[in-house]
């Protein structure tokens, strides 16, 4: 699939998010990949035959008492990795659409666990994962 087109999937996802939602999303880029890095895989202690799709990065709005000046949450989603267990387009638009509604999830601190139990996580398949890391509270102490 073209970038272009992966790109406007991963928009109309977006624009999905009822606007309530949309307008409380903070300080969070969503950027497209083809690949997850090694570095990324590492941190999710991911084996080599398991496919990561997208990652959210970042600092949930929920653990956010202290947060300020700090560069933006990032969502990834991976492109090669969605077209890889995609039989069809019409798969394809379906995995983007999941995958960017389970990464926004995150931003907003709920779990994958949490996604389980209310019955909006879309179903698992082995070894398929999308992931979430939380940042650790970097705070600068300004000596003067």
């Amino acid at each position: 699939m073209r970038r272009s087109r992966f790109r406007r999937l991963v928009q109309r996802a977006l624009d999905e998010i009822p606007d309530e939602l949309a307008a409380r999303m903070d300080n969070v880029v969503v950027l497209l990949r083809n690949q997850p890095t090694e570095e990324e895989r590492e941190s999710l202690g991911l084996g080599p035959r398991q496919t990561l799709l997208g990652l959210y990065v970042g600092q949930p709005l929920t653990n956010r008492a202290w947060y300020g000046e700090t560069l933006p949450d990032r969502i990834m989603i991976y492109q090669e990795p969605i077209e890889s267990i995609c039989r069809s387009e019409d798969e394809v638009v379906e995995q983007v659409r999941e995958t960017v509604l389970h990464e926004v999830a995150h931003h907003f601190g709920i779990s994958d666990d949490r996604l389980d139990e209310i019955g909006i996580a879309p179903p698992r398949r082995q070894n398929v994962v999308r992931g979430a890391i939380r940042q650790r509270e970097h705070r600068q102490q300004y000596l003067g």
